[in-house]
């Protein structure tokens, strides 16, 4: 089930004697120790990592995205009710010029067990419920405030894994950069739905093209599209593999190849988790659970393929989560079982990591920059 990545990083610059100090946040599950969001920084010139403390109190703030102008933070929160049911929120928080964190308010995301929530530059925010199988928009009113849930979509179907495919299970959304295009992946049908906005109603409608089907027992999870915006990256968390979708010119959809995640002969459970891209396009990160490691893909731009170059182990286990800084000269993955954050520095050229140092977090589940 997602539990959603929870670390999220704002990005402040700040100058010390021993380099800059790059701030982020870390989403968590409240569980074991955890109070809420926390913030923590890393230091670029050494990649050393450092803890400045909780944020703000939230009940299981799981996965955080952050709007354009980084003066608002949205955060999942998984929560039951008295019967314990159950539900879930989306909850917006202000930040002020120190990266402090205020609650706005909060919202239903519309469905079970949100897992995932994205916003737009023009405040359109997606939250995927995974228990509910659907994804619902809502929006960053002028006020300042979130609204309610102004439109939703409910996925049908079920996928060949019995345990896992009985039903719907939204697990991410994507707004397509400087397109008008939302994917959405849904790991229960093995397939990615595609919508539009209506503007004049603000609603989710099906695109012109309005499904990618994925091979069955995949399980799509999470999606990333290439710089030049013409390949989306899936990773299966199912089937632990990646697959190259080409975005074609007349807005229809190639499904290329899926390459595995894991070397040759690995055979132990394993599911795959996240991905990201390097900033230059040329290198894909996915971490696998049950290997605990950090697959490093070359990307093949003349023939839209992706080749298995490297694994990095985490020095954890449960990489649920991970990102590269913004100018991707760092990896940080978030270990949720064993609590712990390490850093990597990136080779640019090679595409492969060296490993520069770790720190405790309590259920660190999501790591995102500004």
């Amino acid at each position: 089930m997602c539990s959603v990545f929870a670390v999220s990083f704002f990005a402040e610059a700040q100058t010390e004697v021993n380099g800059t100090i790059l701030h982020f946040y870390v989403g968590t599950y409240t569980d074991s120790g955890s109070e809420g969001i926390y913030r923590f920084g890393i230091d670029l010139a050494t990649g050393k990592l450092h803890s400045n403390g909780l944020a703000v109190l939230s009940e299981n703030p799981s996965y955080l995205a952050l709007t354009k102008d980084g003066k608002s933070l949205l955060a999942v929160r998984e929560t039951q009710d008295d019967n314990n049911q159950k539900m879930g929120y989306i909850e917006l928080f202000s930040v002020d010029e120190s990266g402090n964190l205020s609650s706005v308010n909060k919202v239903s995301s519309g469905g079970a067990h949100p897992c995932h929530v994205t916003v737009n530059e023009d405040g359109a925010v997606l939250a995927s419920n995974y228990t509910g199988g659907n994804v619902a928009l809502m929006r960053i009113e002028p006020t300042g405030e979130l609204s309610e849930v102004r439109s939703s979509d409910q996925h049908t179907g079920k996928g060949p894994v019995a345990e896992r495919q009985e039903k719907p299970h939204v697990h991410s959304a994507l707004f397509e950069p400087g397109g008008k295009r939302i994917f959405v992946a849904d790991l229960g049908i093995d397939q990615i739905k595609v919508y539009t906005i209506d503007k004049s109603t603000f609603a989710l409608k099906p695109n012109k093209y309005p499904e990618i089907k994925l091979a069955p027992g995949s399980g799509p999870r999470h999606m990333v599209i290439h710089p030049d915006g013409k390949l989306l990256f899936v990773v299966n968390e199912l089937s632990s593999t990646v697959s190259a979708i080409q975005l074609l010119e007349n807005g229809s959809f190639k499904i290329g190849e899926t390459v595995s995640t894991l070397p040759v002969g690995f055979s132990k459970p394993n599911t795959g988790a996240d991905i990201h891209l390097s900033p230059d396009g040329n290198y894909l990160y996915v971490s696998n659970r049950g290997m605990n490691s950090i697959a490093i893909f070359a990307v093949m731009h003349k023939d839209s393929k992706i080749r298995l170059i490297g694994q990095e182990e985490t020095r954890g286990e449960m990489p649920r989560n991970f990102t590269l800084t913004p100018n991707g000269e760092y990896l940080l993955v978030a270990n949720q079982n064993t609590d712990n954050i390490v850093a990597f520095k990136r080779n640019a050229e090679t595409g492969l990591l060296t490993f520069t140092d770790q720190i405790n977090a309590f259920k660190p589940v999501c790591l995102l920059f500004k």
